[in-house]
């Protein structure tokens, strides 16, 4: 359903690309709001599962699941594969008609951003990197926040699409600037979720009631999304859901690279990456990224 206040939709004829964890209920959300909705995945079984589910229709490959949508929407893995979605014979702006409008949620380099934004631009369609926060439970609720970059006509056009499964979506500037504010969310949360391991960590050597802990520390500034959504499940040594360690390691690699390009200092960043590589040889990389306090319990 679409978010109370936000503005009706004019386009109706979209594509999504790529139907994981997070693609697959936001694109369920744009049917669900009555669109009509194509949809690509490299596994045909999911995307057959969706259109069972909400309608619509899938396609063998990119450039089909785009031929007559006004706005493509992709949510993949990582830099090959956005460029393996969107360029080539099979890729989506070889389908897209000029004036049409690519809309990137996943989280990628700056590079693989300015790349394509070039690439779509030459041949007249609108790009917008728009990676996403929020979670599973964010993408299935449509409460993601949405930090987007590119030309602000063409942003504006997209807008309302987004809006669908947003919380909260905005441009923060010219292309690359929604994926450089990904990465200063993923910069946050790192530092965020050892401390909250620490603490809980530090509960649990001290013998104290570690949900008691929590409902009094949460009331105050040590209080997190971190902290309210996942303290549970840490407490329970619980980590098969949320968002991966390996997907975390991808964009903490991102942005540590981006940081030594602008000359940035994360030493906090860079040191929990090392943690979460610890978690991967504990066979963790599939574990949600508050199995940090996991690799604590570990070293005693």
């Amino acid at each position: 359903m679409r978010p109370e206040g936000t503005r009706e939709i004019a386009m109706t004829k979209l594509a999504f690309l790529g139907l994981g964890v997070m693609g697959y209920p936001m694109a369920g959300h744009l049917a669900s709001a009555g669109h009509d909705v194509c949809v690509y995945n490299r596994t045909a079984a999911k995307a057959e599962a969706w259109v069972k589910e909400h309608g619509g229709s899938h396609a063998p490959t990119p450039r089909e699941a785009a031929e007559g949508a006004e706005c493509v929407m992709a949510c993949v893995g990582n830099d090959d594969d956005l460029r393996s979605v969107c360029l080539g014979e099979d890729g989506a702006f070889a389908g897209m008609a000029k004036g049409a409008i690519f809309v990137d949620h996943t989280t990628v380099s700056a590079q693989v951003t300015e790349e394509l934004y070039a690439a779509a631009k030459e041949m007249g369609i609108g790009y917008v990197d728009a990676p996403i926060s929020g979670g599973q439970a964010g993408a299935e609720n449509g409460q993601l926040s949405i930090m987007c970059g590119g030309d602000a006509e063409v942003y504006a056009k997209a807008e309302p699409v987004m809006e669908t499964y947003a919380k909260l979506c905005r441009r923060i500037g010219e292309s690359g600037a929604g994926q450089m504010t990904k990465m200063c969310n993923q910069i946050a949360i790192a530092g965020l979720v050892q401390g909250l391991s620490e603490a809980l960590h530090f509960a649990e050597k001290a013998g104290l009631d570690g949900r008691a802990v929590v409902e009094v520390i949460s009331q105050g500034a040590a209080g997190s999304w971190q902290m309210a959504n996942r303290y549970e499940t840490m407490l329970d040594d619980q980590f098969e859901h949320g968002f991966a360690v390996d997907w975390m390691r991808k964009d903490l690699g991102i942005c540590l690279k981006t940081g030594d390009e602008n000359g940035a200092s994360l030493p906090v960043t860079a040191l929990v990456d090392q943690y979460y590589k610890d978690v991967q040889k504990m066979g963790g990389g599939r574990w949600d990224t508050s199995s940090l306090i996991k690799r604590l319990r570990k070293l005693g």
